[in-house]
């Protein structure tokens, strides 16, 4: 009896030990990463960063939490050739990181769906099609969306890597924090979120 209690202790163990040296393996997509303040990359402090894919062979993501001011809609879409009404008023931009600055994103609900969409879960899809700004300015675009230029990116297990290092908590998403909140607002909330959700 006691042969049997130390070998199943034994399995116990190893099977601990392996699970605390494995790199995160759970998806994160439709997750937030929120920056804790060991993150030393002065890019991402107290970011709040929208994970819109994560597989083994990266991860993407999008900043929502710093405005970089508004643009008219009309300066937004002029150069892919696209017309707005007159006095479509503007569209705020939000810094979506450091990688591709001058690549636009939207990232919104996901009743709209048209050309460059991906429906990542029931509450969130993304477009890169600039089409959709002109469908947000005429009224029948989707019901909530920010749109950043740039995004974040990782390689093969990068993000994992940063995982085990204490850099990035993680925490729910949902519409209100996405798009409602106050930009500087958000990282404390999220932050909230992630410690209740430990």
């Amino acid at each position: 009896m006691t042969t049997l209690l130390l070998a199943a202790l034994l399995v116990v163990t190893a099977a601990a030990d392996g699970h605390a040296q494995a790199p995160t393996r759970r998806s994160l997509t439709g997750r937030l990463l929120v920056a804790t303040d060991t993150l030393r990359d002065p890019r991402f402090a107290r970011t709040v960063i929208y994970i819109v894919r994560h597989r083994a062979e990266g991860a993407f993501g999008l900043v929502v939490n710093i405005p970089l001011g508004e643009i008219p809609y009309e300066r937004a879409l002029q150069p892919f050739g696209l017309t707005v009404p007159p006095g479509a008023g503007g569209i705020r931009v939000h810094y979506g990181g450091p990688v591709e600055e001058r690549r636009g994103f939207v990232l919104h609900t996901p009743d709209w769906t048209g050309e460059g969409t991906s429906v990542i879960d029931d509450h969130f899809a993304i477009t890169d099609d600039p089409r959709i700004l002109q469908a947000i300015v005429g009224g029948t675009g989707p019901r909530r969306a920010i749109f950043c230029l740039g995004y974040t990116g990782w390689g093969p297990g990068q993000l994992d890597a940063e995982m085990t290092t204490g850099a990035w908590g993680v925490a729910p998403a949902d519409e209100r924090l996405v798009f409602d909140e106050e930009p500087t607002q958000k990282w404390i909330e999220a932050t909230t979120r992630r410690l209740l959700d430990l």
